[in-house]
């Protein structure tokens, strides 16, 4: 009886996940006037890409979609690799006041995003970087949790690896892009899936930031297009079919990532439970 309702419990879980889904593709490749017909579509019912054409090209999604892919790439790729290189260090053995700065890096962590807000606002206008891509790639270039993680990961390999290529007369950079980085390949791709999503995905720091359309990323481009009724004038209506594309075009990046690396979620996730 209870595996039957766990079931059962299990499949209206999903559905709620799923239908909204199914829906959004749905509505995405219909017509225009098949997309404003009331109710939950599971299926195109007049198959058509017009909606992909008139918010690619006619809203020019191009353009946020371009700024989106180069904050992500560059701060995935900046943010992996500095907090690789923090995370080497902390596992020295010679390394004076190690636990302190552990301590002090989980102290950030337990600061609340919206309490540092106003002054990181403060500290990107004093910069002159708003209204810059550079404020959207440097916010959050390093982040407590990624240190911490990477920092787990190289703790499981052999110290007596590095101490013999020491004796080789390897140095530093040597021994961390040589021997650390690639024994460490799955810590890389958790940190640069975690950050690659969260990037894509963000929100509050471009709302907050960028103010000049022609530097719009992907997330506030796609709330213009669904929320706001400014951009529509009497001889151009936003049919629920660009919306809806709009959106399928944002989700395709992550759709095409996860299945290649999915499966370091759960190695990501249980190597927090390493004591040194």
């Amino acid at each position: 009886m209870f595996d039957t309702v766990n079931v059962l419990f299990l499949l209206l879980l999903i559905a709620t996940m799923i239908i909204p889904f199914i829906n959004t593709f749905a509505l995405a490749f219909s017509t225009n006037f098949a997309s404003m017909q009331p109710g939950i579509v599971l299926w195109p019912k007049e198959f058509s890409i017009e909606g992909f054409g008139t918010v690619w090209n006619r809203m020019q999604l191009y353009l946020p979609f371009t700024n989106n892919v180069i904050v992500t790439v560059a701060g995935t790729a900046g943010h992996v690799v500095l907090c690789a290189m923090a995370g080497y260090v902390l596992v020295q053995p010679l390394l004076p006041g190690k636990k302190a700065m552990v301590s002090l890096i989980l102290l950030t962590m337990m600061v609340p995003g919206e309490a540092i807000m106003i002054p990181l606002y403060v500290v990107n206008k004093e910069l002159h970087l708003l209204n810059t891509l550079y404020a959207l790639i440097i916010s959050g270039l390093v982040s407590g949790f990624s240190v911490l993680l990477m920092r787990n990961f190289f703790l499981s390999i052999p110290m007596e690896m590095s101490e013999s290529a020491r004796m080789d007369g390897a140095g530093d950079l040597r021994i961390f892009f040589t021997i650390y980085l690639p024994l460490a390949s799955a810590g890389l791709a958790t940190v640069t899936l975690f950050e690659f999503v969260s990037r894509w995905n963000q929100f509050t720091p471009a709302l907050l930031y960028i103010s000049d359309h022609a530097k719009y990323t992907l997330q506030i481009a796609l709330k213009s297009l669904i929320v706001d009724t400014d951009s529509t004038s009497s001889n151009f209506i936003i049919t629920t079919n660009v919306r809806m594309a709009g959106i399928v075009i944002a989700l395709l990046p992550l759709m095409l990532i996860y299945p290649y690396v999915q499966k370091y979620f759960v190695k990501g996730i249980m190597v927090g439970a390493n004591k040194e």
